[in-house]
């Protein structure tokens, strides 16, 4: 509730006292929207009419305006109240309308000629109401009129008539209603949308095709929400659906047509032929006789002409009484439809034929029925885009449609359908106004062959703009008409000759330079400093030129010598060896199923027959190729992070692994001077499993580039580690705009010992946490703090750089990506030994060689075992069933202690809820991975628990639009090779989980 500044208040309270002759200590005013209330109070009740006079004669004297704040809006209407001293309610109450105050006088004058005579005169003002003004379509009345009822929420009103011209249609103008709600906090758009609709469409506007509200908090630059309301005469919007045919809007329309007969119309369809039922709308005596054939057919003839419904080809009238069985007449009708053959295909043939309009129709029918609210508040409107074999459906309303209620409906009646060349379906749901979806849904309805994944399309807020929404496919040039062919010939020719004669002159100036040619009339005089610095030139050129020639040829070598050799990872029984995939290169493998299609001819390998499994969620092949790909190898950053943690000053959460991500973070924050765009966080499941530089890349290509990504992955974490970290333990201005959370069901058992958090709470850092929570915030402090961690990061950086280490890193990175054999140096050293071991000195060393190799394969193994800079743990080592139970146990899932008493309900639940409420609230997108997992791991206990599990993240996304669950943990189930051990994946996993993940359409990566 908005109260007036202190010497605004007393203006108000000195104004009023002067002109009503109350003392200043018997009036308080107040402000509520565009409402001024005025309360007058006295020993004895203030009289009402005297009090009235005095004020509004003063009020059409000053401008209140004048006496209020600069930034409040204006003032529409006055509220006085009357009551004695020590009462807790006024005695009378009076409403004043700005606009109207010559009336309000008029009826003060007469009411004091009433008391003084005690007499009752004939005549008096007539107060219109602000309805009646809003219905003419003045925007001052529409405003007051929404303001009686939005001023009691402390929302005050203005409103605005702009023109606008279709994008559709140049030649079509209209008007387009602006209503601009200011007020001191963020009111709730679901608790207004459809009130607010429901009183600017009751008002039936002329002139204004639709209208647009924004919210705003007072004193915020930007709108908090905004909302369009349909403003289609509810007559239109039932003829537009009766010339589809839809039974409910032509009995309506009849209805009315013969409301001025006290006529009621009932109406049924039976195949191709429409039944019509007039009887009498009011007999409460059950005795009315049936209507008048003479009155109601000749105007049930008209109306049912102007209509033509679709594939309706007759009609039968019948007139009857109440409660008869039997008509008092009947004729019949033939329709337009009966006529021409366009009219005579129903709407559901036009459908399935694949119409877009009737698909429109059909839909909206199916989305609203409920008559009624479609016409108070405009329903449920539905945008259709078909792009390739995918059919994209947005739904808006006033308030957001609910998934539940949409969703099923939408794709189940499509599927009906079967629309030819429609292979699957997305539906969206989104608040009237907005450009963004809510929430979104897919299904696809067979085997797609599409290769490019396609990103979610965009709806503009408003139909007229649909059209724009297709990206042109043809760049095709802009040609003159005014140029004739002659001139287009010459001009070629031109061109032509010009780019020969540049030609030549740069080939014979290229060879000069080479000092290879001379010209046959060249001076003899020439400089010598000048000859050497081009010669060097042109003998660097052709050194770099025989050095990628060299370079090329030695990676074709080795590659096929790759193709033709078989790799031996380990050993293995003849049991393992019969299971080992085919060596075959990924760029070989067949394309699979893919989400959506995109205008570039970039092609992506998908992996599985559909795009959405049994859950509509994204389901792929297991079967991967012995080459594997992964992201180069970033430097390890475990010393730094090691230091960085020493030098923090938070206390440790005791649990190393947690400080030093925490340090990572942190220098990240320092360098960037902001939070990364995506942060994976999780267990070791997600720290070993999403690979940030893969990512990045991967979203790079899909059009998303410089996406910032950081794994904060820490070993053992559960949903209470989780919550933590991003609740208590980041700052929000540390925060990402999206969170990653990659892991499984163990991370949510309540009833297993949750060690990593319980060592947390137990900490020096997890009180210190709590403490600051706690504290208020201090801005200058926390600045300087912050500027004070930024200034050591990069005061003692340099102190352990190496000019030419960090040189030749930067050389070597360099040359990974360019360097067609680089990848290949350890094949191409073994070749050359190969090649050399016929001689007599490396023949005696060969055994030395193998040793010391063995031993750096041994320490480079090791070496992985680190977090890169991107707090990232990559690891090479390929899980072999056949080798690794011979150093490792395998626990059943019955003996797991991580499954114990498997129980979703409990603290990692809570944690669950408070991570997803905490998000939203944020305006953080919150996508959890379920990640991939081995056969071998997956025993008949698991996999009851997690298929339980996989049911409660759905419930979970399902009632919280703000969190999208992703289930890729049966994708793998006999892909060894991408895994480090049987629920681990490794840098290979890790690779192509990272490219799933980007061509994901469920994911919102648009960062703004």
């Amino acid at each position: 509730m908005k109260t007036l500044l202190l010497d605004r208040q007393q203006t108000l309270v000195q104004w009023v006292s002067q002109a009503t002759g109350i003392n200043t200590f018997g009036v308080k005013v107040r402000l509520l929207g565009n409402d001024l209330h005025i309360l007058c109070e006295g020993t004895d009740c203030p009289k009402r009419w005297h009090t009235l006079y005095d004020l509004l004669q003063a009020l059409g004297q000053t401008d209140l305006d004048s006496l209020t704040n600069e930034e409040q809006s204006s003032i529409y209407q006055v509220l006085v109240y009357g009551r004695k001293k020590g009462e807790h309610r006024p005695q009378w109450c009076h409403r004043v309308y700005l606009n109207q105050l010559d009336r309000h006088l008029e009826q003060a004058e007469q009411a004091l000629l009433l008391e003084t005579k005690k007499s009752r005169l004939p005549g008096g003002a007539l107060i219109v109401s602000n309805e009646s003004l809003a219905r003419q379509g003045n925007p001052d009345a529409i405003a007051r009129y929404l303001s009686e009822n939005l001023s009691k929420l402390g929302v005050a009103v203005q409103v605005k008539s702009k023109p606008y011209e279709s994008k559709a249609n140049s030649q079509k103008t209209g008007n387009r209603l602006w209503i601009f709600c200011q007020s001191t906090y963020s009111p709730d758009a679901t608790l207004l949308a459809e009130p607010v609709a429901q009183k600017l469409r009751h008002l039936k506007l002329a002139g204004y095709e639709d209208a647009v509200i924004v919210s705003q908090v007072r004193g915020e630059s930007e709108p908090d929400w905004r909302l369009r309301v349909d403003l289609t005469p509810p007559e239109t919007m039932l003829k537009e659906w009766a010339r589809w045919g839809d039974i409910q809007a032509i009995a309506r329309l009849l209805t009315e047509v013969l409301s001025d007969f006290q006529v009621t119309v009932q109406a049924s369809l039976k195949e191709f032929t429409l039944h019509i039922f007039c009887t009498p709308a009011v007999d409460p005596l059950k005795n009315a006789l049936a209507p008048e054939k003479e009155v109601c057919l000749p105007l049930i003839i008209s109306q049912l002409e102007k209509i033509a419904p679709q594939g309706i080809l007759a009609a039968a009238v019948y007139g009857q009484k109440t409660e008869d069985k039997q008509p008092a007449w009947v004729d019949w009708l033939s329709l337009p439809a009966a006529q021409h053959p366009a009219l005579a295909t129903s709407s559901l043939e036009l459908g399935a034929a694949g119409d877009e309009p009737a698909i429109i129709f059909l839909l909206e029918r199916l989305l609203n029925q409920d008559m009624d609210w479609r016409l108070k508040t405009g329903g449920i409107r539905v945008l259709l885009l078909r792009k390739g074999d995918l059919l994209h459906i947005m739904c808006d309303a006033p308030n957001c449609p609910k998934r539940q209620q949409v969703a099923s409906k939408v794709t189940q009646f499509i599927r009906q359908l079967s629309i030819v060349g429609v292979t699957g379906v997305r539906v969206y749901g989104r608040r009237a106004g907005d450009t963004e979806p809510v929430w979104h849904h897919g299904v696809d309805f067979g085997h797609r062959h599409r290769l490019v994944p396609e990103a979610t399309p965009e709806f503009a807020a408003t139909v007229e703009y649909v059209s724009d929404l297709l990206p042109k496919e043809t760049n095709e040039p802009i040609l003159r008409p005014d140029l004739t062919t002659q001139e287009v010939q010459n001009l070629v020719t031109e061109v032509t000759q010009d780019w020969l004669e540049t030609a030549h002159q740069q080939v014979r100036n290229l060879l000069l330079a080479s000092q290879l040619f001379t010209a046959t009339n060249q001076s003899t005089e020439q400089n010598p400093d000048e000859q050497g610095l081009w010669g060097s030139f042109i003998w660097v050129a052709l050194g770099l030129i025989l050095v990628l020639q060299s370079d090329w040829m030695l990676g074709y070598v080795t590659t096929k010598i790759g193709q033709n050799t078989p790799k031996v990872t380990g050993t293995l029984t003849s049991s393992s060896s019969q299971s080992q995939v085919s060596l075959t290169s990924e760029k070989n493998q067949s394309q699979r199923t893919t989400f959506f299609t995109s205008n570039n001819n970039t092609t992506y390998s998908q992996f599985g027959n559909s795009a959405f499994n049994a859950s509509s969620f994204t389901q792929a092949d297991d079967t991967p190729s012995t080459n594997l790909s992964a992201a180069p190898l970033k430097q390890k950053a475990n010393a730094t992070a090691i230091l960085l943690a020493a030098r923090s000053n938070l206390p440790s959460f005791n649990a190393r692994q947690l400080d030093e991500q925490f340090a990572l973070y942190k220098q990240r924050l320092a360098t960037d001077g902001k939070p990364p765009d995506v942060l994976i966080i999780g267990s070791s499941r997600a720290l070993r499993g999403v690979d940030p530089v893969a990512l990045s890349k991967a979203l790079s290509t899909q059009g998303y580039p410089k996406v910032d990504v950081f794994n904060f992955g820490i070993n053992g974490a559960t949903a209470q580690v989780v919550e933590f970290i991003i609740r208590r333990v980041l700052q929000p201005s540390e925060l990402p705009k999206m969170i990653i959370w990659a892991d499984g069901s163990r991370a949510f058992n309540s009833a297993r010992k949750d060690i990593t958090f319980n060592a947390i709470a137990a900490s020096k850092g997890y009180e210190e946490v709590l403490k600051r929570a706690t504290q208020p915030v201090n801005n200058n402090s926390s600045s300087q703090q912050a500027n004070a961690v930024k200034d050591e990061l990069t005061k003692d950086t340099p102190v352990n750089v190496n000019t030419y280490q960090v040189t030749n890193d930067f050389l070597n990175q360099a040359l990974v990506g360019i360097s067609a054999s680089y990848e290949n140096r350890g094949q191409i050293k073994a070749l050359l030994q190969k090649q050399l071991n016929y001689l007599p000195v490396i023949n005696n060393s060969q055994q030395v060689n193998s040793k010391t190799e063995l031993t750096s394969n041994t320490q480079e193994q090791n070496s992985q075992a680190a977090v890169d800079f991107d707090g990232f743990l990559p690891l090479s080592i390929r899980f072999n069933p056949a080798t690794y139970y011979q150093n490792h146990p395998r626990v059943a899932g019955a003996y797991d202690n991580d499954y114990k008493d498997f129980q979703l309900a409990g603290n990692q639940d809570t944690a669950l809820k408070s991570m997803i409420e905490f998000t939203k609230n944020k305006k953080i997108s919150l996508v959890f991975v379920n990640m991939p997992l081995t056969g071998d791991y997956l025993d008949p206990v698991r996999l009851k628990y997690e298929q339980e599990f996989q049911k409660y993240m759905l419930d979970a996304s399902t009632t919280n639009s703000n969190f999208i669950y992703r289930d890729l943990s049966q994708i793998w189930l006999k892909a060894h090779d991408y895994f480090s051990d049987p629920s681990h994946l490794n840098r290979y996993g890790a690779y192509e989980v990272s490219k799933r993940l980007a061509i994901d359409p469920m994911i919102p990566w648009s960062f703004k």
